[in-house]
């Protein structure tokens, strides 16, 4: 995996070489058991995130269903002071916390292992890179992580799954500011099948 956050900071994992500029910081991310980072729903939170903070200042952010830790390793490097990354899966957490302690940013970041009812604090930003299923589950618990001013980057499902999600978000004040989308195929499915992922960052008035 490449990924360019900035002009000055890349992610990327250590299977393959890459030569860069000697003042550039290079971000490691070691997969673990976790979602693979390279995950077209990740490049898609990756792209909304960095837009995110180009255009206004967040002091805080929360990165649900964290699995490797990139989202919330990439919010760090690019200068969020808080951010806590928060998974159920005791793997998940423990790989967050490894690549945090390899890329010397356990300082900004904190692992939490548990649901998102465990934090009680309200996030400038929250990231939610999960599930259709789960991301339904959730609308509330993330419309409350934002809080009256936050905003939603969103993203684990298909185009043809977003009308229920968007509508629930509709109903709670939000609305949808930028949505971007990858196609993936697979070269053991038909030739006629693909999948469009598709996130979101959405914000109240």
């Amino acid at each position: 995996m490449f990924y360019r956050l900035s002009p000055q900071v890349v992610l990327r994992d250590r299977w393959h070489p890459l030569w860069t500029e000697t003042a550039e910081r290079v971000l490691f991310i070691e997969a673990g058991g976790a979602f693979p980072p390279s995950h077209p729903t990740t490049r898609l939170c990756l792209d909304l995130l960095r837009e995110a903070l180009a255009a206004k200042m967040v002091a805080s952010l929360a990165d649900v269903g964290c699995g490797t830790g990139i989202l919330g390793l990439a919010a760090a490097a690019l200068g969020v002071p808080q951010v806590v990354s928060v998974d159920i899966s005791w793997r998940a957490a423990q790989a967050t916390q490894a690549n945090a302690r390899n890329n010397h940013l356990a300082g900004p970041l904190e692992v939490v292992r548990g649901s998102t009812e465990c934090l009680q604090a309200v996030f400038d930003l929250v990231v939610a890179n999960l599930p259709w299923e789960v991301q339904l589950e959730k609308v509330l618990e993330l419309h409350r992580l934002a809080g009256g001013r936050g905003s939603l980057i969103l993203s684990g499902f298909w185009d043809n799954q977003e009308a229920l999600l968007q509508e629930r978000y509709q109903n709670l004040g939000w609305t949808l500011q930028r949505r971007l989308v990858k196609d993936f195929w697979h070269p053991e499915l038909p030739p006629d099948i693909s999948f469009t992922w598709v996130a979101w960052l959405l914000k109240r008035p």
